[in-house]
């Protein structure tokens, strides 16, 4: 970009003029005809006298030599002068200052190193300065670099009543406010207000001063500086509205865009680089097409304003780097939509306001559907100005959902539904001995993990009670007792969070009394519900079972001694014993846990009281099982039979029979 000249008066060429004529009024004024340096003054008298008798004589003095000695003298100017207004962003802002020799002999200037006799306050910074020796308004390779510069510069020798141009550029930043003051100076004299020229030197830290030492009145120093207001370039102010929700899945948000511009100036296009030529060109409003979301198939924008589509990543610069069409791709693939609104956009204008509808595809309504665009143009420094819209959250509706079931089964289904699944447990103590209809021995503790499914339409946390529980009864969950020797406790468990579609375990530890009904099942309820939606439940049951195999023996006698009936037990009658064995456990449903009995062995020792068969029966070869279990002793003379069973299902029953005759 050219840079601009500030020149050092108002009026490129009425400026140049009035500081010639202010330069030689400063002359005028302070030293008049001013006399060069080393310049001899002389004197001499002369007289003419006469006699008085008519006579008329001359004479002259001696001649007297006066030299005029050197004095320094130093100026800087413009001083305090405020140029035309500037704007945020600019650059290459050019301040020329003119550096006057007014002493009376010829001497040189000095700028301090690393660019210290130049200093700014303001929104800005000074990006270069110079002695500009080719008087070209510009900043050359040939001018003497004052900025950058590691030591002192001393610039030509002026003669008496000559100058150099300094020409300092300057950027202004891009956040600057309108009405800043960006204000630069050359030389640092801090009296003689208001030139603040021809100051005695005081070697100060930003000072620009003569160099020669052989003056009366020393080195002097002096101090200009000038200065520009920012003013308000054009200004984008992109608006966006949308429902705050809560909104269904599967519904259409709405969204409307509104682009202002509040500045002072006009804002122009800005050309969007690898979009289609002759209509990547305008002042464009840029939306994003919001995740979980595609463009609706409905859609219609408003005439007049020309629309573009994006299938580049967002992560791409729209201007830069994202390629544009004029043609809709599929709608689940546009990532962007550009709407161009003109050319230009006037101060004070705004746009059509631009309808874009999006249809929401996703199956979270955890998180909230998020909207935020930008606006891109050009201001009158053909700077890329932009806006960003207010980010719009709109929520959706969620849906609470839950199954509750047996460990990594949450939607099983018992017998009915999945509020009667269940996981079946045994204890294992106090049941040795006791007999069909007997009552347990000992309490017994049966641990259960169960797990609970996400299955609503967003993040959702579940709480977990027990509705049913056996009498006497402690229920434990996830640590907490909920329920101790019968009586519900009120101490809740702590929620479970489970995101979107996830699952989480929890245990539960039911303790049963003793005096239990043994090989009979206890049924302790859990209930999860969703905090979404408090009507929505599902239960599970943990079953405890006080042992889980039956066993039923009977006994029949057939008598064909001929002694007594056919049924009596007469010495010779042959007994048979059969033995169903019956897994007691529940089943039906689906993907429930059930009791399977395995390695089961059943014994018959007939001399192990209270048994004495051995003793008074002989046994009669030919044991069987309907379940095909393994049978050993089945021998003539034994005592001892074992039924050796591999597994019994839930429900399952089989019959082990051997025959013994007696004595």
């Amino acid at each position: 970009m050219t840079n601009k000249v500030i020149p050092p008066t108002k009026g490129a060429v009425s400026r140049v003029i009035a500081l010639i004529a202010i330069v030689c009024a400063m002359f005028g004024q302070s030293m008049g005809q001013t006399t060069p340096a080393d310049t001899q003054i002389q004197n001499q008298a002369t007289a003419t006298y006469s006699d008085g008798s008519g006579g008329s004589y001359s004479t002259v003095s001696n001649t007297v030599i006066v030299t005029v000695a050197k004095v320094s003298g130093l100026a800087i100017t413009p001083d305090g002068t405020s140029d035309p207004s500037v704007v945020a962003g600019q650059t290459g802002l050019l301040f020329n200052f003119v550096v006057a020799n007014t002493g009376n002999f010829s001497d040189q200037v000095r700028f301090l190193s690393g660019g210290a006799s130049v200093s700014l306050s303001g929104p800005g910074i000074v990006t270069r300065a110079v002695i500009d020796v080719d008087n070209s308004g510009g900043i050359n390779a040939g001018d003497a670099d004052i900025f950058g510069n590691g030591a002192d510069v001393l610039s030509a020798s002026l003669s008496q009543g000559t100058s150099i141009n300094v020409l300092v550029e300057v950027s202004v930043n891009g956040v600057a406010t309108a009405g800043q003051t960006v204000q630069v100076f050359l030389g640092d004299a801090s009296s003689g207000g208001p030139t603040f020229d021809n100051q005695a030197a005081d070697s100060s830290a930003n000072e620009v001063r003569t160099v020669s030492v052989a003056s009366v009145n020393g080195l002097r120093e002096a101090r200009g500086d000038r200065s520009v207001t920012v003013a308000t370039d054009a200004i984008l102010q992109l608006d966006l509205t949308a429902p705050t929700g809560p909104v269904p899945l599967g519904s259409v948000i709405p969204y409307n865009w509104t682009l202002c511009n509040i500045g002072a100036r006009p804002a122009s296009s800005v050309t969007l680089v690898n979009g289609p030529v002759g209509s990547n060109s305008g002042v464009f409003v840029i939306a994003p097409i919001p995740a979980g979301t595609e463009l609706d198939a409905t859609q219609s924008f408003p005439g007049g304003v020309g629309v573009l589509y994006s299938t580049s990543p967002l992560s791409d610069n729209p201007v830069t780097t994202a390629t544009w069409v004029t043609v809709q791709p599929p709608l689940a693939s546009i990532r962007r939509v550009a709407f161009n609104v003109g050319s230009s956009l006037a101060v004070g204008v705004c746009s059509p306001v631009i309808d874009m509808n999006v249809l929401i595809t996703t199956t979270d309504a955890t998180n909230p559907i998020s909207e935020q665009g930008d606006a891109y143009a050009t201001n009158t420094i053909s700077a890329q100005i932009t806006d960003q819209s207010p980010l719009r959250l709109t929520t959706l509706l969620q849906t609470g959902s839950v199954l509750n079931g047996p460990q990594g089964q949450p939607g099983a289904v018992g017998p009915t539904d999945t509020n009667d699944d269940y996981t079946n447990k045994s204890v294992n103590t106090g049941i040795a001995g006791v007999a069909p209809g007997g009552v347990t021995t000992a309490a017994g503790t049966v641990s259960f993990t169960n797990t609970v499914q996400n299955t609503g339409n967003a993040n959702d946390s579940f709480t977990l009670t027990v509705t049913s529980f056996p009498v006497g009864a402690t229920v434990v969950v996830n640590g907490v007792t909920v329920v101790l020797n019968g009586t519900a406790t009120g101490n809740p468990v702590a929620p479970l969070a489970i995101a979107f579609g996830g699952s989480a375990n929890y245990t539960v530890d039911v303790t049963l009394p003793l005096g239990q009904t043994v090989l009979t099942g206890y049924d302790t309820v859990i209930r999860a519900t969703s905090t979404n939606t408090i009507g929505s439940t599902n239960d599970t049951i943990d079953r405890v079972y006080t042992g889980f195999v039956r066993l039923d023996k009977t006994a029949t006698v057939s008598n064909s001694t001929g002694v007594g009936g056919p049924t009596d037990a007469v010495p010779g009658a042959v007994i048979t014993f059969a033995i169903t064995y019956t897994n007691v456990s529940s089943s039906g449903g689906t993907n429930n846990v059930t009791l399977t009995a395995t390695n089961i062995v059943i014994t018959e020792n007939g001399a192990a009281l209270p048994n004495n068969w051995a003793t008074y029966t002989d046994h009669v070869v030919g044991a069987t099982d309907t379940l095909l279990g393994t049978i050993a002793g089945d021998a003539v003379g034994s005592t001892l039979l074992t039924d050796t069973v591999a597994s019994l299902t839930a429900g399952q029953s089989g019959v082990f029979t051997f025959r013994r005759q007696i004595k």
